[in-house]
């Protein structure tokens, strides 16, 4: 096995477990939604202060459900990698080639145009609405956003560099 083989595994193991480390973030911060709704809940006397109970209980939920998801997701597929590699690592790195052009498609869609949509959909309905339960589901929106668009800025970058990685690798692999 050559240098670059070895290294193609070692980056794709890396990668992933960069991967698993920024999705739980996801999760860290949803957990940090969670308590937030539960200290609002609990000592919050404002009609505002418990406006703001269910949508970031929801919130929380729901970045809890995407960083589990995604970490249970990249522990597979970290799992699954030194055999695809060790039984054909010609296919492996085209998957993964192929993987990764599709990963970031999808996140320029996503980070580029879905998430700052809706961002600017939930800033500018805070200017028409009124009761405090509108605002707050706005307010945490936006906040979910925001924890979205960071992560996943990260992650694209991350994703670009092993795509370049693969990509100058592709070489040593088609000769073979």
């Amino acid at each position: 096995m050559t240098d670059v083989q070895i290294d193609i595994l070692k980056t794709a193991t890396e990668w992933a477990k960069a991967e698993m480390l920024s999705s739980a973030f996801f999760a860290l911060c949803g957990l940090a939604c969670c308590l937030i709704s539960y200290g609002l809940w609990h000592y919050g006397r404002t009609d505002t202060a418990k406006a703001y109970v269910i949508p970031l209980l929801v919130v929380g939920a729901l970045l809890i459900i995407l960083g589990v998801g995604l970490v249970i997701s990249n522990q597979i597929r970290l799992a699954a990698f030194p055999e695809a590699f060790h039984t054909d690592a010609a296919a492996f790195l085209a998957s993964e080639l192929a993987r990764a052009s599709k990963t970031i498609s999808g996140y320029e869609t996503a980070i580029y145009r879905v998430l700052p949509l809706i961002t600017l959909i939930a800033a500018g309905l805070l200017f028409f609405v009124k009761a405090p339960i509108w605002q707050a589901s706005c307010v945490s929106t936006i906040a979910m956003m925001a924890v979205i668009l960071t992560i996943d800025t990260n992650a694209t970058a991350r994703m670009v560099a092993y795509h370049q990685t693969l990509t100058e690798a592709a070489p040593a692999y088609q000769s073979q």
